[in-house]
């Protein structure tokens, strides 16, 4: 004799429901008129419902931006008065002494304004290449065409000034009505676009690190040292951020190095190269190192970090298509560009004291 069971009709219903419990039920105890029951699987994972962050409470009313709004312009107010008075004081002297403090301040307003618009200019760069890198990680996960096709044709006019990708731009506009899918769309932009650029990138971070590894190898004092590294990360920092068409401005670049220390900082930069100096030591390298040499071999490891870092902040596009760079691909190319070098110089040095050789 069967016996008959009651099933419960399909619904929609959310993880977060009052009248959803998650726990095993056992045949007896089911009343499905109640409540609704979920029972989960042996090694199945149930989603978790996260708190949109639109819902998030908002931030209230910002007295500190109007502080220092307040604060700036009262500045700016007394530093035109005081050259209002000085211009008139000019004038009282002498016309041709008034007017020349006149023509210079008018100069000195117009060079401000023009680099104000070229700061503007370089900041609004650096927010259209963070904008397109979240614009591309929307259309990978959601796979839209529409806004795949217009993410690269937003690019393809960002890369316009790069004669170097011409052919790639070429390539990809002839592919843009082939594909259907939105997040092949993405990736093949990554492939075609940031492919060459990725290349030139590595090597402008191995030859910074060779650098900074060679001079404070030999340099004797800790404060040259610092100050070497540094002006070389800021040079290394301008290079990528013009490689990729960012070209910010003064602002820009502090903006910049503030994004690449929140995200080395957010992404566990320094524990990644902490790990990577004790794996070095580990294997008995430090026992066949000079102490200098091995200073030089910890500042190349804290530039080749830096420089990833801003490879992930300045890059328009996610690292989805190609793989992305790691320190230990930098440290040996690095490595192995010394050693070319080193080989280099010892067999040129026979030949450049020596008389030349006869065959």
């Amino acid at each position: 004799m069967s016996t008959h069971r009651r099933h419960r009709r399909p619904a929609a219903f959310r993880l977060d429901d009052d009248r959803v419990t998650v726990r095993p039920v056992r045949e007896a105890e089911r009343d499905i008129g109640a409540a609704i029951n979920v029972i989960p699987e042996p090694d199945a994972a149930l989603p978790v419902p996260i708190r949109d962050a639109q819902s998030l409470p908002r931030r209230g009313f910002r007295w500190g931006t109007l502080f220092w709004g307040a604060t700036g312009a009262l500045v700016l107010l007394a530093i035109a008065l005081g050259i209002l008075d000085l211009i008139k004081d000019f004038f009282s002297r002498n016309a041709e002494l008034g007017w020349l403090g006149l023509a210079l301040v008018t100069i000195a307003a117009l060079s401000l304004a023009v680099i104000g618009m070229r700061e503007a200019a370089g900041l609004m760069r650096l927010a259209n290449v963070e904008h397109l890198r979240a614009r591309a990680e929307d259309v990978i996960a959601s796979d839209d065409r529409d806004g795949g096709g217009a993410l690269v044709k937003d690019l393809i006019s960002l890369t316009h000034k790069m004669p170097r990708l011409a052919r790639a731009r070429a390539n990809l506009q002839r592919h843009l009505g082939e594909i259907i899918d939105g997040a092949d769309l993405v990736r093949l932009a990554e492939r075609e676009l940031m492919s060459p650029l990725d290349q030139e990138a590595r090597g402008l971070i191995t030859a910074s690190v060779m650098r900074v590894s060679v001079v404070t190898a030999v340099s004797s004092r800790a404060s040259i040292d610092m100050l070497f590294v540094l002006v070389n990360f800021l040079n290394l920092l301008r290079k990528l951020s013009y490689l990729y068409g960012v070209r910010p401005g003064t602002l820009g670049m502090l903006r910049l190095l503030r994004h690449v220390i929140s995200h080395l900082v957010l992404t566990g930069g320094l524990a990644t190269s902490d790990s990577l100096i004790q794996q070095l030591l580990g294997h008995g390298i430090a026992a066949k190192l000079s102490a200098r040499l091995g200073e030089g071999l910890l500042n190349g490891l804290l530039t080749a970090r830096l420089g990833l870092a801003t490879i992930d902040v300045v890059r328009p596009l996610p690292f989805a298509a190609l793989p992305r760079p790691t320190l230990s691909d930098l440290m040996s190319e690095a490595m192995r560009g010394r050693a070319d070098a080193d080989d280099l110089q010892r067999l040129e040095g026979p030949e450049t004291e020596g008389s030349p050789k006869t065959s």
